[in-house]
């Protein structure tokens, strides 16, 4: 017995009681007092039972797994069916902790079978509900909806109003697991007072980190963050591992939508601490001696019986026989157990090791995981700034000529010009953010627009493509449509460019209708169909199937003669999925194709700023003489800066990087700078701060190609007084440039 100095380990305790119990049982004979021993045994079993169920919930499986032997044995000694049953509810869970389901199913439907044969409508509720929950976990979602009904309503006919929390709460589980979210949170608010009003804190830490699941589901990350402190603090006050576990795991996701990510990599740690620690008591482990130590069927409870008999039949015999019987069977045992134990912490520790270098594998592929987005995103910075840079050259060209008189037929192919650049900017950005756009990561802008202008926009650049395979088009707008909506216009555009170019591009000599309705107006909101439709070669019904996925053509004849990547319809559909709506076709081989999606705006009066109104109310004579310093190094864009401003009588001085632009302002006086932002040397954000150190009033610009979607604090906080992003619409670019002058011009005076 040298092993077990000090404290004796747990699982020995309890086989010692076990043995203990036993010992007496066979010990004492049947008297006039076994009605009191009955109800004393009756009286631990229940003990028993209620302290596995306080160790299940705060995750000491092992401590519940020695309770529920206990309370077995004693139950199938003292033949009480109700508390046979009552053991089966207790070591269901258990074996849903322990993740095996199987079981679970097996024990809470052996609770049923004997409560409703005896009739226990209070117990028998106690198991649908539990049963309930399994069967959601089984995925088995009618049964489960089927059985938590029937627990309500025995629940009701009896007057058990403690349960209903639970019940509510294992029907908003079942929600959530049917991606029903907004219908689970109904659920758990409903049964939240109930749960309240009787104290039940370990549902009530279940409930919240549920609910919190609901509302990150539903993208409502404050709201979810809120409700899963309820859940944390519980699991605190409480002791409850597996609840602080699954809420620090619940703050990573909501942190890594927040796009805070080393917040949520630390509660992932956090997580993953907790997790090993509740993985030191192996749960397969537990559920093999669970299955080992539990396998107590009705033909041993005969055995228990006739050796009862056989035990009362020879009380003549002396008792140092029996005590020295009962000794060696004693000893055997103990022999036996601390075999087992020894054999058992074996299992446990390689167990362990296999667990936490598992885990450790898994950190470090997260690790490089996060390295690699980071090179990705630094990469697409990149890329997306060289793209832009030369689109800057193209729109900034067509604003110049614009400008000089050009024939009606040059001014058409101008403006159709100026938007097939703006529609490649939001191409470029829907191209290098795809993973972004799959994600469902992409931001949706909520600007107003004139919905009848913007497609005839597309129509005037898509025409001379029309021409050149002898198409015709068809546009029908209805009337009853309002002149201005509010959505993403350049989305809106960029669906219609693909659709109808997909339709010119398979047509010849045909026709192609562009048709938009109103279906239905609520309030200030209008629903909106849109249907294109050619007369061309059309899809066949097999290809149909596929024509959505990415670089997926009819055939690969057709690649070869129309050419193409097979993008198009994919970004179509992604694109519809982020703004609720998708794609329909209706196509025939050799007689065209029909594509069909609606799309929901609102109807919108434009309050906002309204730069081309705006840049009608300029000031223009307070920009005369005005002296602008242009810190740029790509030549195209200085030269095009350049003529803009100095065709309304702006002095310009060029820096080709920002060292330069910090010693000029510093030998010289300038009203102005616009500053580019990626330029050889310094950048042009670190130049600005040089320059904030001997002058903090001169206005500075930032003219810039970079995505702003992340930086906009950045670059104020380094002393930017405005941003105008490239390529940039004149107007815009005007209105801010003014508004900086007149405000250093005030300041002054």
């Amino acid at each position: 017995m040298r092993y077990f100095r000090g404290k004796m380990p747990t699982p020995i305790r309890n086989s010692i009681t076990i043995i203990l119990l036993i010992c007496c049982f066979f010990t004492y004979s049947q008297t006039e007092k076994d009605i009191t021993k009955d109800n004393q045994v009756r009286d631990s079993i229940a003990n028993y039972l209620i302290k596995a169920s306080i160790s299940i919930h705060q995750a000491e499986l092992e401590q519940a797994l020695a309770n529920i032997i206990i309370a077995k044995e004693m139950a199938l000694q003292s033949q009480d069916q109700t508390y046979r049953a009552q053991t089966s509810m207790v070591l269901a869970e258990l074996y849903r902790e322990l993740g095996d389901l199987k079981k679970s199913e097996e024990q809470i439907l052996n609770a049923i079978k004997i409560q409703e044969e005896e009739n226990d409508q209070t117990m028998l509720a106690h198991s649908y509900a539990i049963y309930g929950s399994i069967a959601t976990e089984l995925k088995s979602y009618e049964k489960a909806d089927n059985v938590l009904k029937t627990a309500l309503i025995i629940t009701k006919k009896s007057d058990l109003k403690g349960l209903e929390g639970l019940i509510k709460l294992n029907f908003g589980i079942l929600e959530l697991s049917k991606d029903q979210p907004e219908l689970a949170i109904k659920h758990f608010n409903s049964g939240l007072p109930i749960i309240n009003s009787f104290n039940q804190s370990y549902y009530k830490a279940k409930l919240y980190i549920n609910k919190a699941k609901a509302q990150l589901a539903l993208n409502l990350l404050d709201e979810a963050k809120e409700t899963n402190d309820l859940s944390m603090q519980i699991g605190k006050d409480m002791k409850y591992s597996e609840v602080k576990s699954e809420s620090y795991e619940l703050y990573s996701q909501i942190y890594q939508k927040k796009k805070e990510y080393l917040a949520s990599l630390n509660y992932l740690r956090a997580h993953l601490k907790i997790k090993d620690s509740l993985f030191n008591t192996n749960k397969e482990i537990i559920a093999q001696e669970a299955g080992a130590k539990l396998n107590l069927d009705e033909n041993n409870v005969l055995i228990e019986e006739l050796t009862e008999e056989n035990i009362q039949q020879q009380k003549s015999l002396k008792l140092g026989r029996l005590t020295t019987i009962l000794s060696i069977a004693l000893i055997t045992i103990l022999s036996l157990l601390t075999l087992s134990l020894y054999k058992n912490n074996n299992l446990r520790a390689r167990a362990n090791e296999l667990l936490q270098n598992k885990n450790s594998e898994l950190i470090l592929a997260k690790e490089n995981a996060e390295r690699a987005s980071e090179a990705k995103v630094q990469f697409l910075s990149t890329i997306t700034h060289e793209l832009r840079t030369p689109l800057y050259a193209v729109t900034g060209l067509t604003h110049l000529l614009l400008e000089e008189s050009p024939t009606p037929n040059q001014k058409e192919h101008l403006n159709s010009l100026k938007f097939s650049g703006e529609y490649l900017l939001s191409l470029i950005n829907n191209i290098l953010d795809l993973n972004k756009l799959e994600a469902n990561k992409v931001e949706i802008e909520n600007t107003s627009f004139n919905l009848k202008k913007r497609i005839n926009d597309v129509l005037i650049a898509l025409g001379k493509s029309a021409k050149d395979r002898n198409n015709k088009l068809h546009y029908e707008f209805d009337n009853l449509i309002p002149a201005k909506l509010k959505g993403d216009p350049l989305k809106v555009s960029q669906i219609l460019i693909n659709l109808i170019g997909n339709s010119i591009k398979f047509t010849q000599n045909g026709d192609i209708w562009i048709r938009v309705r109103p279906i239905n107006r609520i309030e200030n909101k209008v629903f909106l169909s849109f249907e294109i439709e050619d007369n061309g070669v059309g899809i066949s019904e097999k290809k149909q199937q596929t024509i959505f996925e990415n670089f997926t053509q009819g055939s690969v004849q057709i690649n070869r003669k129309f050419g193409g990547t097979g993008l198009g319809l994919s970004i179509v559909k992604n694109l519809l999925s982020l703004l609720d709506s998708e794609i329909r076709l209706e196509s025939e081989l050799g007689k065209g194709s029909k594509f069909l999606f609606n799309l929901k705006f609102e109807i919108f009066e434009d309050n906002s700023t309204d730069y081309l109104e705006e840049a009608k109310k300029i000031d223009y004579k307070v920009m005369i003489d005005k002296r602008i310093l242009i810190v740029e190094d790509n030549k195209i864009n200085q030269l095009i800066t350049r003529k803009i401003l100095e065709k309304n009588k702006i002095i310009c001085d060029v820096a080709d990087n920002g060292d330069i632009a910090v010693n000029k302002v510093r030998e010289n006086s300038f009203d102005l700078i616009l500053m580019d932002i990626h330029m050889p040397g310094i950048s042009g954000i670190e130049a600005t701060k040089q320059i904030r150190e001997f002058d903090k009033e001169i206005p500075i610009i930032a003219l810039t190609a970079v995505t702003l979607d992340d930086n906009l604090d950045e670059f104020y906080d380094n002393g930017f007084n405005d941003i105008i992003p490239k390529p940039y619409k004149t107007e815009e670019f005007f209105t801010k440039l003014h508004k900086a002058l007149v405000q250093k011009q005030t300041a002054t005076e």
